[in-house]
């Protein structure tokens, strides 16, 4: 028999095959409640845990991210409404969503749940059939959310990798493989040759698809706060998650991995060697639920060598090596990027439609792409805003190419092949934004879009670098 106040199920439904478990906080001070709460819900194939008061929910909270909290409002100690405010405030809005649940509840009390953040208000007696359904609702409502960001962020990003080339399919096969098997994953290629596209593409096809997909980009972290930035940190009672909480039974994607500072580079071995972190500043230790996809342009075994990353942490990270071919590797795929591209920037920015002639393709196929994929789209999108007629002529093809970059030949951009990689790729890049922002007028809007870096990451590249966009604008 139910507590007096759960209303039976009565169509239980079966079960919906393997699937990531998220992980369900009941908070509620009426153990037969709490019980078959916990019970039901883990025959629904969730992780669930019981709290029986305002105290212990703070600590179940403090120790794990919960995906949902069930959330009584009426308890002895601390009530409900007082938790929703601390977890909103400590977060700056609730980290996941709360479903309140409450037998005396008024029309303040709802509307002030809301006000907060709360997904939504069930009275008790709880119906079971409702409340499942509520849960589901609540979980999917994050999901689209979730994805809904990432598609602002990355909408830029096919669904799945473009090309037919023998080297593409082969990459694709051998991603979905690997994405069946929680392993970590260390991503190696050229800048802009698609590891983001990649990443994202085997976290669609794993089991976890539905799970959190979250990307840092790690030269944007300064030396400072990259352990409160991963692994969040807990300050005055108050718990502040990170990247890897945020990232709880999904993928952590760490792009440019090997811009990582060494202090840094030791926690996070000591997390993956152990399974589990601490915050900065607490004691709890936090159990690690992510699969994490390293991405890095550097030969970290020469890093290595010099001291600038631990061999363990290459170890940790490298269980399977996944190598990006750059563009030049599979130049036959060069067509269909470019019609890709194309659709893109007509769809996206409402740019006109011009296609490619024959001999432009061709020069295309042929050229080596030193800027690989992010090259061709930054190609792509110049001719569609600068040109004009509906096909893009070999004579349009040959003057963009000739406005890339400067190269090591023009005065003013030395390469510095005498010095160690890491200082030439910085003298470069700063030569490379320079250059960018005299082009156009100190915009850094217009830059980020050009070169193919979101604005924040950009401001905090050209800060590390030294340069002062206006400063630039103000050479003009």
């Amino acid at each position: 028999m139910p507590p007096h106040n759960i209303l039976p199920l009565n169509e239980r439904q079966d079960s919906r095959g393997p699937r990531p478990n998220p992980y369900i906080l009941v908070v509620d001070d009426e153990p037969d409640i709490r019980n078959l709460l916990q019970e039901i819900l883990e025959d629904e194939g969730y992780d669930v845990s019981v709290a029986e008061n305002g105290e212990a929910a703070r600590r179940a909270h403090r120790a794990r991210r919960p995906d949902l909290v069930l959330l009584d409002i009426w308890m002895p100690d601390v009530d409900g409404i007082t938790l929703l405010k601390e977890w909103a405030e400590e977060n700056h809005g609730l980290p996941m969503p709360v479903i309140m649940m409450s037998g005396h509840g008024t029309v303040e009390t709802a509307v002030e749940a809301t006000r907060l953040g709360a997904y939504d208000f069930i009275e008790k007696p709880l119906s079971l059939a409702k409340l499942l359904l509520t849960i589901e609702h609540a979980l999917e409502a994050e999901k689209l959310q979730r994805e809904n960001t990432g598609l602002r962020r990355h909408s830029h990003l096919p669904v799945e990798p473009v090309g037919r080339s023998a080297v593409m399919q082969r990459l694709r096969e051998q991603v979905k493989r690997v994405a069946q098997h929680d392993t970590w994953i260390l991503m190696s290629g050229e800048s802009g040759s698609g590891l983001n596209v990649i990443a994202h593409y085997l976290h669609s096809c794993s089991p976890h698809k539905d799970r959190p997909f979250i990307e840092v980009n790690v030269a944007s972290l300064t030396e400072k706060y990259a352990a409160q930035e991963l692994f969040g940190y807990e300050q005055e009672d108050k718990v502040h998650y990170g990247l890897l909480e945020q990232a709880n039974g999904g993928t952590l994607f760490m792009v440019d991995v090997g811009d990582m500072d060494l202090a840094t580079q030791a926690k996070l071995n000591s997390a993956l060697e152990a399974k589990s972190f601490q915050r900065v500043g607490g004691d709890t230790v936090v159990p690690l639920y992510v699969r994490v996809i390293a991405a890095t342009q550097y030969d970290l075994e020469q890093l290595i060598e010099l001291g600038k990353f631990r061999k363990d942490l290459y170890y940790q990270l490298n269980v399977v090596p996944l190598h990006i071919p750059a563009l030049r590797e599979h130049r036959e795929d060069v067509p269909e990027l470019l019609n890709h591209f194309i659709n893109l920037y007509v769809e996206q920015e409402k740019l006109p439609y011009r296609k490619f002639s024959l001999a432009a393709q061709n020069r295309l196929r042929n050229y080596h792409w030193p800027g690989n994929i992010r090259e061709l789209s930054n190609l792509v999108q110049r001719l569609l805003i600068i040109g004009a007629g509906a096909e893009i002529s070999l004579d349009e093809v040959e003057q963009a190419l000739g406005a890339q970059a400067p190269s090591a030949s023009v005065p003013g951009i030395p390469m510095g092949y005498d010095r160690p990689l890491r200082e030439a790729r910085e003298q470069f890049e700063k030569a490379y934004l320079e250059y960018q922002l005299k082009q156009h007028g100190g915009s850094v809007g217009k830059v980020a879009r050009i070169v193919g870096l979101e604005r924040t990451h950009l401001y905090r590249k050209l800060r590390s670098l030294g340069i002062d966009p206006k400063n630039i604008s103000d050479e003009e």
